[in-house]
């Protein structure tokens, strides 16, 4: 017998995940330096035939596992190489995420609170953001989301297979977080004796089948340079030293987590509350998304490199905690849940137009004018919760949101992020240099630059070092070409300017050419 409502949740949620996800999702170039890499590495898999050692430069890169490359490669085969399909994945993947969070949901709670932690996730900030960026922080979040969910509902060898390909996606992360978050949980709720049920030897050989393979072909044919740079740099050593400034920030990710799940987050510490205070028949439940969404917060917080995206993994619990709680706060008609969440809505709102004002002055003027019809978007969302609220409307609460939100993306990625792109992407200036380039004389590129100008131009260029451009054009004969920040060609002295032609400027990036005498 066909359950309609299952069908037709399913394509509600496809279709506010194609809104959100989908919509304009090739219409922005690549943005540096990150979406070049995967895409230049996925291209170069395909152009070398090699689909086990990533390359790029046509050099072997040890950065990460091959999951998202493969799946890029194949999207580049449907589609072509585009920005569209080095997307594609992350877009799919968001959607599929969505979807199985309502499956889960459904079961652990009830068809509602599935459905309700389906479309908060589909529509948060950061999920919205990263569901159209070419990274693998979507891919990680749904194999261990895949993982997490499959242990609660005794699925063990799903669980042990998601485990896997979490691990194939972005490395030892993928074991850790399960068996962190599984562990601490059975301690907590005293369910050692679960373990005897969950199948550790055939599941072990079945993570073993699935994650394994890769790793131990990398090491027969690249040996310690492969496990010294991959495990010893890109793992230990990120997790131990900071990368960038913000790794001191031990709040760095408070300010993230508040606006990365809006809209959500007006109802996030009543959500997280209500799950550890939780005696109904789904406590364990709720315990364990508690467990999940916290341990993913701290350690990233501990480590001492940062970025927005490392939290991606901690939306999921907390969709499916605010599902559940808006959804019994629903059916028991408690009002004072919308009152209280509105009024932090709306705090969060002057907020997040206060960041995007300052942000606008000083990233682009002709961003003010398109910031203050954000504020309108926001401002009447604000109003018709409000209302809404007052009036104890759940459902038009929860409607009033997703449109809200689905609003306010699409007029950041077809207005706004158009504005920025060509600060943020060096497509256009690549472009300008295809005009200029004389075939044959060496390119410089500045390291952050330098995988769009590949994906882009489809030349490897030189890297260069931007804060050593003076001795870098110094030291060459003949000519060169050249692109480097703004800045640091304006410092460059009279005497090596005379020598300069500058060819273009794109926003805080510069071509030209130097030649020796």
């Amino acid at each position: 017998m066909i359950d309609r409502k299952l069908w037709i949740n399913i394509a509600i949620i496809l279709c506010v995940s194609w809104l959100i996800s989908f919509f304009y999702l090739g219409n922005l170039p690549l943005l540096d330096p990150d979406e070049p890499v995967y895409a230049e590495t996925a291209l170069e898999m395909i152009q070398n035939q090699d689909f086990i050692s990533p390359r790029i430069y046509g050099e072997f890169w040890y950065d990460k596992p091959p999951m998202y490359y493969w799946l890029v490669a194949g999207a580049f085969k449907v589609f072509g190489a585009s920005e569209f399909a080095a997307r594609f994945p992350s877009a799919l993947l968001a959607a599929l995420g969505s979807v199985l969070l309502y499956l889960a949901g459904r079961k652990l709670f009830n068809d509602r609170a599935g459905l309700l932690s389906a479309l908060v996730l589909a529509t948060s900030l950061e999920y919205f953001y990263l569901s159209k960026a070419a990274v693998t922080d979507i891919t990680l979040t749904f194999f261990l989301t895949g993982a997490l969910l499959a242990f609660l509902l005794r699925k063990n060898y799903l669980f042990y297979a998601c485990a896997a390909l979490a691990v194939v996606t972005k490395g030892p992360i993928g074991v850790v977080f399960c068996g962190a978050i599984v562990g601490l949980y059975l301690l907590l709720t005293g369910n050692i004796g679960l373990l005897k049920r969950m199948k550790l030897f055939s599941g072990g050989v079945l993570f073993s089948a699935i994650a394994v393979p890769w790793y131990w072909i990398m090491y027969y044919y690249h040996g310690m340079d492969f496990v010294d740079t991959f495990l010893g740099f890109h793992n230990v050593t990120r997790f131990l030293q900071p990368e960038h400034q913000s790794g001191v920030l031990w709040y760095y990710y408070i300010p993230v987590l508040i606006i990365g799940f809006f809209p959500w987050t007006a109802f996030l510490t009543q959500a997280f509350i209500g799950g550890l205070r939780n005696k109904g028949q789904e406590k364990n439940y709720t315990i364990f998304l508690v467990i999940w969404a916290s341990v993913v917060f701290l350690f990233f917080s501990v480590s001492q490199t940062k970025l927005v995206s490392y939290i991606l993994p901690m939306y999921p619990p907390l969709a499916l905690l605010v599902g559940w709680y808006f959804d019994k706060a629903w059916r028991e008609k408690r009002s004072s849940v919308l009152k209280w969440s509105s009024m932090i809505f709306a705090i969060l709102v002057v907020a997040l137009e206060a960041g995007l004002f300052k942000a606008g002055g000083v990233l682009a003027a002709q961003l003010v004018p398109l910031v203050k019809i954000t504020a309108i978007i926001l401002f009447l969302l604000v109003a018709s919760i409000w209302w809404l609220s007052y009036r104890s409307n759940f459902r038009g609460v929860i409607v009033a949101n997703i449109i809200g939100m689905i609003f306010f993306t699409a007029f950041l990625v077809t207005q706004m992020l158009p504005v920025l792109a060509p600060s943020l992407a060096v497509k256009d200036l690549v472009n300008d240099f295809k005009q200029y380039y004389d075939g044959q004389s060496p390119v410089y590129v500045a390291k952050f630059y330098r995988p769009g100008f590949m994906f882009y131009s489809g030349m490897p260029g030189i890297e260069l070092k931007s804060d050593e451009l003076q001795k870098a054009v110094q030291d060459k004969a003949g000519k060169s070409y050249f692109i480097a920040q703004k800045k640091y060609y304006e410092n460059l002295p009279p005497s090596i300017q005379g020598k300069i032609k500058l060819l273009t400027i794109v926003e805080d990036k510069a071509l030209f050419v130097y030649e020796a005498n």
